[in-house]
């Protein structure tokens, strides 16, 4: 099973703070540093320093590491124009030598959005513009060199684009879908997505989330073994009983609320809740990290939980 590390930036980081856990994670041999895409605090608290931009600091990070994959967990669909998108996470694969993952949702949190003066439209349209927007993205880095890419949508019309520029990696740059929807969802998957991912879910319900999509898959003639299953848990390990409390109290949450719904308590019951989902399907997990100010966090979960996934 692969390990990430996902972060929340809205919280309240800056870029330094973002290098630093980066950094550190590549150092420490996990997979890949992920980031939310929000513009605003949740959960009471007060965000500061402020936001940062998902993309402007991956494509920082693409320059400031060698090794790690670098991705978001999820672009909001509501924040950019797919075109633009496209060429924005195409130049930040180049800039990090064919290692960015684009994962994209539809947007959700309204208060944001009001925030900085994004429209918010009704659900419905949201996930109308979002199945426009992967067909128009994934259209876009998929057309041949030389050759144009025109697309009439509803929401969204694009007229003999050049399609440029490229990505750079082998394969193209991996698109991830994640939610527990049981139609739409599943089958923008099985059409766009290389990886389908299930935001805090337990592993029951992962497993369930998985078979939709694998359904959804055949419904599509397509294979679901070139679908990637993952899940995205909250991460809060302690050596000791009393340093888990502290990575507790550190985040603002319960011992036995974070063991119950996460990767928490000893690396041991870290192991043993790894287990389940891998035995759920999920070939790699996502690790929301809460204290970026917390670096030995993620030193003990690479030496005591980490080899024990192999």
């Amino acid at each position: 099973m692969q390990l990430r590390v996902f972060t929340e930036p809205q919280q309240g980081a800056t870029y330094d703070d973002l290098l630093a856990v980066a950094r550190r994670a590549e150092e420490t041999g996990f997979d890949a540093f992920f980031r939310s895409d929000h513009y605003l605090a949740m959960g009471g608290g007060d965000g500061l320093p402020g936001p940062t931009d998902a993309w402007l600091t991956l494509a920082g990070l693409a320059r400031e590491t060698s090794t790690i994959r670098l991705g978001t967990l999820m672009t909001a669909g509501t924040f950019r124009f797919p075109g633009p998108l496209a060429i924005s996470v195409a130049q930040v694969d180049q800039m990090s030598g064919g290692r960015v993952e684009l994962g994209l949702g539809s947007g959700w949190f309204e208060a944001e959005h009001t925030a900085y003066g994004i429209p918010f439209p009704s659900l419905g349209e949201r996930f109308d513009r979002y199945a426009e927007q992967l067909a128009v993205i994934t259209g876009l880095w998929s057309t041949p060199p030389g050759e144009t890419f025109s697309f009439a949508g509803e929401h969204y019309a694009v007229t003999d684009s050049p399609a440029l520029p490229k990505p750079v990696q082998d394969g193209g740059i991996p698109v991830l879908v994640g939610g527990r929807g049981a139609k739409r969802t599943p089958a923008l998957a099985a059409r766009y997505a290389t990886e389908f991912n299930t935001p805090f879910a337990s592993a029951p319900d992962a497993a369930r989330l998985f078979d939709g999509v694998r359904a959804a898959c055949a419904e599509a003639d397509r294979d679901p073994a070139t679908m990637t299953f993952s899940s995205a848990l909250v991460l809060c390990v302690g050596a000791t009983d009393a340093e888990l409390a502290r990575r507790a109290a550190s985040i603002g949450r319960d011992v036995e609320e974070l063991v119950a719904a996460g990767v928490a308590g000893s690396p041991a019951q870290a192991v043993d809740t790894l287990g389940r989902f891998a035995e759920a399907g999920a070939t790699r997990v996502y690790l929301q990290v809460l204290d970026l100010a917390d670096l030995d966090h993620l030193d003990l979960v690479a030496a005591q939980v980490a080899p024990q996934l192999a």
